[in-house]
């Protein structure tokens, strides 16, 4: 019964996107060339994230095959009639960044890297290594992240997470010379650690032309900011982009989260790509649609607040009424009970219904 549900719902969502996406269709069919005068220029990109599932998926599907390096990456994208791509470059060979940069250059796409940073002194060769092998594939800026997780997660305590503050900074303090000898800019994301004022000191103290941020649309609602507060606050300092819509709900514990196609959430997208642009006009927009189960948020329990200095209960109220006013129609995105081609054709069909948001409403592309 759950199954037959399940199988009912994919169908339905699919009939959705297919008279919704009419524009991402267009781009699946046609090369960006043949695209109309219209959809031309540099247009959304994709943050290899979006493609969870199908990113190096070992499964063999004929419709959705998986993508096993940054090359194949690429060349969808261009099909899909992306503007480029933000991707690892982890143990990137000097043979394999030139196939990466003939590859690009071809298909006329940008490219950003993602990269970690050096966690100790040890570290600093790899990395080095890796910042010449993205630029020699035609990355100019390199996005990175301090912590791989969440921060109410993570952390029990405040000095827990004032040991990870005071890491982060040294490993950006290592990073920072190296990508200013090669003249690569590192771009910090707001990846469910920072608050946005936060992450604003530690780029202002550092005082590098070199070092900014990768600005997520979404990610600090989590940490209970309002988006286009984020927004406002990182834009002047934002190499890149993580561009997402947010559907909420509420939870006895809080409120779940999830990434939704563009135009279906809580972020005002147009204004966001205003502030961005206003601030810096050479940067990229990449979309970060992740589709997956949606993230809790357990702001009414206890230790969700370990690691936060007093806040005024305003913010928690203000994020409450926000989830209350704003809740999501239907259902949130979720992979349960799905099989892996159910997967691979949602998250297909979440990406390409956000391209299409991006080329008419957005005028990306």
């Amino acid at each position: 019964m759950k199954s037959d549900q399940n199988n009912l719902a994919f169908a339905d969502s699919r009939r959705s996107f297919l008279q919704k996406a009419s524009l991402g269709a267009l781009a699946m069919t046609i090369p960006f060339s043949g695209l109309p005068e219209s959809l031309k220029g540099v247009g959304m990109g994709v943050v290899v994230h979006s493609y969870w599932t199908r990113w190096q998926a070992k499964t063999d599907n004929a419709m959705y095959p998986g993508f096993k390096d940054a090359v194949q990456l690429m060349e969808h994208c261009h099909a899909i009639g992306a503007g480029g791509v933000q991707v690892g470059v982890r143990r990137w060979t000097e043979d394999f960044s030139k196939s990466v940069r003939d590859t690009r250059e071809k298909l006329g796409l940008y490219l950003e890297g993602s990269i970690s940073l050096p966690k100790s002194s040890d570290e600093i060769s790899a990395f080095e290594t890796e910042v010449k092998a993205a630029k020699e594939a035609g990355a100019t800026v390199l996005r990175t992240a301090c912590l791989s997780g969440r921060r109410y997660e993570t952390f029990g305590s405040a000095a827990e997470y004032l040991d990870f503050k005071e890491a982060s900074i040294a490993s950006i303090q290592r990073a920072e010379p190296i990508v200013r000898k090669h003249k690569v800019k590192l771009a910090v994301e707001n990846h469910k650690d920072w608050l946005s004022m936060e992450l604003v000191e530690i780029i202002e103290n550092l005082g590098s032309e070199w070092v900014g941020v990768t600005l997520d649309f979404g990610n600090n609602v989590s940490l209970l900011e309002h988006p286009m507060e984020v927004i406002r606050n990182l834009a002047p300092y934002s190499f890149s982009t993580h561009v997402k819509d947010m559907g909420v709900k509420e939870y006895e514990d809080g409120f779940l989260l999830s990434e939704v196609p563009l135009g279906s959430g809580i972020i005002d997208l147009e204004e966001a790509v205003k502030l961005c642009q206003s601030s810096n006009k050479d940067i990229r927009f990449s979309l970060e649609m992740i589709t997956r189960d949606p993230l809790k948020v357990p702001c009414l329990s206890d230790k969700y607040w370990g690691t936060f200095d007093a806040r005024p209960a305003s913010e928690l109220a203000q994020s409450l009424k926000l989830v209350r006013e704003n809740s999501f129609s239907g259902s949130l995105p979720s992979l349960e009970g799905l099989s892996e081609a159910q997967k691979f054709q949602n998250e297909e069909m979440n990406i390409l219904s956000s391209l299409a948001f991006s080329k008419k409403s957005l005028r990306l592309g």
